[in-house]
């Protein structure tokens, strides 16, 4: 279960002041499956109108309903598969999001099994987030316990000249759980719990 405090206290770290993310990339995708177009860029060179944009995006997974929306999954064990969703996961969070070739395979793997009837936008996130003390009286202390290295996906309609929706699907890796990292545990985002996506959660817990 995920403890909503968790998120709440990461989604605190997503303002454009106190920003945790160095770096978004994505692509768009048309209704027919084809690509239209990548993108990666530094978070700090975004127009304060596209961070905001931005923020809003990727706060909407973490903040969304707990245990409801947005569920903590098991990920298998997968050591010594290269082609697991955990190992890609991984690598692109040891690379901050600057491997292109392997932005590239995860777009293609999304896009085998994401099947909508409208374009849409694929968005990844990295942020890094200085997990502080809690003294014995809940007060917060400036020194930190422990670096939270973590991915954000969000997958959300888009229209016109890149305008992109709220999003549909998502996930948080590794999950944040007792204001902690935990790499054998990933946070999967549903705009409508009823109405799953089981082909790509299937991938991605495979």
């Amino acid at each position: 279960m995920i403890n909503r405090d968790d998120m709440l206290e990461l989604t605190r770290r997503m303002t454009p002041k106190r920003t945790c993310f160095s770096r978004v990339a994505g692509c768009y995708v048309t209704r027919d499956g084809e690509m239209d177009g990548t993108f990666n860029i530094h978070f700090g060179k975004l127009t304060e109108a596209e961070k905001k944009q931005n923020l809003e995006l990727a706060k909407a997974i973490p903040f969304a309903k707990t245990n409801i929306q947005l569920k903590e999954y098991d990920l298998p064990n997968t050591t010594g598969r290269r082609d697991s969703m955990r190992a890609l996961l991984t690598a692109l969070k040891e690379t901050e999001l600057k491997d292109d070739a392997l932005l590239s395979i995860l777009y293609e793997v999304i896009m085998e099994r994401y099947k909508v009837p409208f374009d849409y936008a694929i968005t990844l996130f990295f942020g890094t987030y200085d997990i502080p003390q809690k003294g014995t009286d809940g007060q917060w202390i400036e020194d930190s316990v422990e670096m939270y290295n973590f991915l954000i996906c969000s997958i959300a309609p888009y229209e016109g000249d890149y305008e992109v929706g709220w999003p549909e699907f998502g996930f948080l890796y590794p999950a944040f759980a007792d204001r902690s990292p935990d790499k054998d545990k990933i946070d999967i985002y549903n705009v409508d719990p009823d109405m799953e996506n089981k082909e790509i959660m299937k991938m991605i817990l495979l």
